[in-house]
């Protein structure tokens, strides 16, 4: 990003209607940084056009451009509203059309070509390409494939065999759904139909700073950093995560990957070579990804994280992929605050979150 997330947050409480400063709100621009959408509008003196600062229509220059701090200051000053971005709030076109493209590939029995896609909302494949990432943050060809990965679950957990799993889900051939079965699946897809029996997973409780901590592993990475005040409650709480997995209580070899998450926790500020065995859906490791990119130190609210992932809309959501982590400090979810700066809820208690965060600053 060109900005941090606090530096863009500050940018945004600064453009209120009392203060509107202007450098900040071009910056915003010329980012298209949706977090600023709402806050204030640009109008484009030799189009007559206002927009949100997000909105994806061509950069203006800057010698033609005037802010303004709400869609009814813009319009008593003469502008009328983008029909791309909508800053009066009526929903736009192309976001109808990206709905309805998002339904027909949803209901779907094959894969839909860009193509085809195009052609059934009414625009060219370049342009509907671009509508698309712009109004979601993935392209087409990641919406489809994540939609094939739900249908495969779905299909799995029905106890369907792997071969119907893959067919019913649209894949065309095997080779092609064993090339990224574990990365979508977190296991192999028999393992997964199983409930993941027979998955070797190997753990150990260590006291630490904030109590204890559990680590366990896969034969990828570490799949769980547990924290908690009992280790048997932690163990319990592994048990739950992974119903049907076998465990085994490491040895002196993972006495070293034991010892490394202890100090992650001690100082959570320092970068990490774990190597890490993330499962969760292509929404949540969307919002993983966008947690692991704030700096030590610096901390982003929910909308924040929802704007960077391109879906400004899914604070709830974002919320939701925090609380459904289980890799502890590694993915660093303590450093997502409430949009007032205050604390929110964290899954291993908001004294732990705290302490956390103050390591990272002093």
């Amino acid at each position: 990003m060109p900005q941090s997330l606090t530096r863009s947050a500050h940018d945004a409480k600064c453009l209120t209607p009392e203060r509107l400063d202007e450098d900040r709100a071009w910056r915003a621009v010329m980012a298209r940084d949706s977090r600023f959408d709402g806050r204030v509008y640009y109008a484009v003196r030799t189009t007559g056009i206002y927009c949100r600062p997000s909105c994806p229509a061509r950069k203006p220059d800057r010698e033609h451009v005037s802010f303004h701090a709400s869609p009814e200051a813009a319009e008593r000053a003469g502008f009328r509203p983008c029909k791309r971005c909508a800053p009066s709030g009526v929903v736009p076109a192309w976001a109808e059309r990206i709905e309805r493209a998002c339904r027909l590939m949803g209901s779907a029995d094959a894969p839909v070509t860009l193509a085809d896609l195009a052609r059934a909302v009414g625009s060219s494949p370049h342009h509907f390409h671009r509508q698309f990432k712009a109004s979601l943050g993935i392209t087409p060809k990641a919406y489809a494939e994540a939609l094939r990965d739900q249908r495969v679950r779905a299909a799995l957990s029905r106890g369907a065999t792997v071969t119907e799993a893959l067919y019913e889900a649209g894949f065309s051939s095997s080779g092609r759904f064993y090339s990224g079965a574990s990365g979508a699946l977190g296991m192999a897809p028999r393992t997964f139909r199983d409930g993941g029996t027979a998955e070797q997973l190997t753990y150990a409780v260590a006291p630490c700073s904030l109590g204890y901590v559990l680590i366990a592993a896969s034969t990828k990475g570490v799949c769980a950093i547990l924290l908690g005040d009992q280790p048997d409650e932690l163990t319990t709480a592994l048990q739950t995560l992974f119903p049907h997995a076998v465990f085994h209580e490491g040895d002196g070899r993972f006495g070293a990957t034991a010892a490394a998450v202890v100090s992650l926790v001690d100082m959570p500020a320092k970068q990490s070579a774990l190597p890490l065995d993330i499962r969760g859906t292509a929404f949540q490791r969307r919002v993983w990804e966008a947690l692991r990119k704030i700096p030590p130190g610096k901390t982003a609210t929910y909308g924040e994280i929802a704007a960077t992932i391109g879906a400004p809309k899914a604070v709830r959501a974002v919320a939701g992929a925090c609380a459904a982590n289980k890799l502890a400090v590694a993915i660093p979810c303590h450093r997502v605050v409430r949009r007032d700066g205050t604390l929110s809820g964290y899954r291993w208690g908001p004294g732990r979150k705290r302490t956390l965060l103050d390591r990272e600053k002093g």
